[in-house]
């Protein structure tokens, strides 16, 4: 399982820096090494493409506001209280 910064900062390469976007498409395993995630080599499809970068930027967007807005909800929940 990965964590919700490990998905930022895979967004945020994918969506902003051309040198890991190129090594991804390459060597996904390496790429991804190089932050920190692993990944098994039998879940890497043989033929890869990447998404325009706005796509990402948008993507990344979505996904980290629902991250802040879960995160905010978690005092409650521990709280008992909903």
């Amino acid at each position: 399982m990965h964590s919700p910064q490990d998905l930022d900062l895979l967004l945020s390469k994918l969506s902003g820096d051309d040198k890991f976007r190129t090594s991804f498409l390459k060597d996904p395993q390496l790429a991804l090494g190089t932050l920190g995630i692993e990944l098994d080599a039998d879940r890497i499809p043989a033929l890869r493409s990447l998404p325009a970068k706005e796509v990402f930027i948008a993507s990344h967007h979505a996904i980290k506001g629902k991250l802040e807005n879960a995160a905010g909800a978690v005092p409650f929940f521990l709280s008992g209280r909903r």
